[in-house]
């Protein structure tokens, strides 16, 4: 610091050292991003679509939608996005914001591995469980077929099933994956949900009213 003083002096500054210097600190970049190959980091500028007087929040969510596991996406902006780490935050993303300066914030959004999302969740029950939950309902119970539909359907169909369902039944979905977009969202909307994998590419949801 005193070599910084003499050279700002040399150049005729003049210097307060009555006034204390405040550096401020940086968080440690998180091992998520820190361990990722720049092959692995998904890059979006937002700032021209900023610039033009639009909202970016659909783009940024169209990129986040195709972000395969274990990939990251840095988002290029003018300011810390906070609601959007909040709201990413809740379907299973990890989320880091380095300020560079005042007018450029490079921001980390990573999706974990699925198993990872969902290990030790009192949800994943095993066969047996499974089994007792569904007897719970008996006929009760409404079916949906969603395996077969594009990425948002399945999600947007599996909440527009529960918004007709009656209060006392349970809706039984066949889905090709886990949902992990839809969990939270369940957990927000006051559901329970039991879940059941069947095999790599078909996984069994059973989701009723808490």
């Amino acid at each position: 610091m005193d070599d910084f003083f003499a050279e700002l002096l040399s150049l005729g500054f003049e210097i307060d050292k009555a006034t204390p210097v405040i550096v401020e600190q940086k968080d440690d970049i998180p091992d998520f991003i820190a361990s990722l190959p720049p092959n692995q980091i998904v890059v979006l500028d937002v700032r021209p679509v900023i610039a033009s007087g639009k909202d970016p929040l659909q783009l940024i969510l169209e990129k986040i939608k195709y972000l395969q596991t274990n990939q990251a996406l840095r988002i290029i902006n003018t300011f810390e996005p906070t609601p959007l780490m909040i709201l990413l935050q809740k379907q299973g993303f990890e989320s880091y914001a380095n300020v560079i300066n005042t007018d450029l914030v490079e921001t980390y959004f990573y999706r974990k591995a699925i198993k990872e999302q969902i290990q030790n969740t009192e949800h994943k029950v095993s066969s047996a469980n499974w089994d007792n939950v569904i007897g719970r309902f008996k006929d009760r119970i409404e079916t949906l077929d969603v395996r077969s539909l594009e990425m948002p359907l399945p999600m947007l169909t599996i909440l527009d099933s529960l918004d007709k369902i009656q209060a006392d039944t349970a809706l039984y979905v066949y889905h090709k994956r886990i949902p992990v977009f839809l969990l939270p969202e369940l957990v927000q909307r006051k559901f329970e949900y039991r879940i059941k994998e069947i095999s790599d590419t078909e996984v069994h949801l059973l989701i009723f009213t808490a």
